[in-house]
């Protein structure tokens, strides 16, 4: 029921905030956690802080940083996490992911250059371009050329 009464909070904020996967996750976490904090209250259990819950994050969290991403398996510090790099642990981008639980929409790359990449994106406008581009002309009477 709390769980339930969690989701629906989030839901309602996550569309009117129009909130990120990351965020409405932490918020779901942080509700559910208030909620449960406030059933124990009522019940007169002793009380386990959401502040508590949301001050020791995932390792997959603590590992991106704003300048640096640390591997988590061997503990070594880059930028970005390469396909490279990943395949020295005999992991691909993907099972990585799943190993160490970390979101399928999160970069393995420092917050800085992923932010650096959305704003090159934004004024590069790669997705205005490919409708410019010309498609394959077909010949007039429908056939095809053919090639020797």
């Amino acid at each position: 029921m709390l769980l339930e009464m969690a989701k629906d909070l989030v839901v309602a904020s996550t569309t009117t905030y129009r909130l990120s996967p990351d965020d409405a996750r932490a918020l779901l976490v942080e509700t559910h956690a208030t909620l449960v904090d406030l059933n124990r209250q009522e019940d007169g259990t002793p009380l386990i802080s959401a502040a508590n819950s949301l001050a020791n994050p995932p390792a997959w969290q603590r590992s991106i940083t704003k300048h640096a991403v640390i591997c988590l398996a061997c503990g070594a510090t880059f930028k970005q996490l390469s396909s490279r790099h990943l395949r020295r642990h005999g992991l691909d981008p993907r099972s990585y992911r799943v190993r160490y639980g970390i979101p399928r929409t999160q970069a393995l790359s420092a917050r800085t250059v992923t932010a650096r990449r959305r704003q090159l994106a934004r004024d590069i406008r790669p997705w205005e371009k490919a409708h410019s581009m010309p498609s394959r002309a077909k010949p007039a009477n429908g056939r095809r050329k053919r090639t020797p």
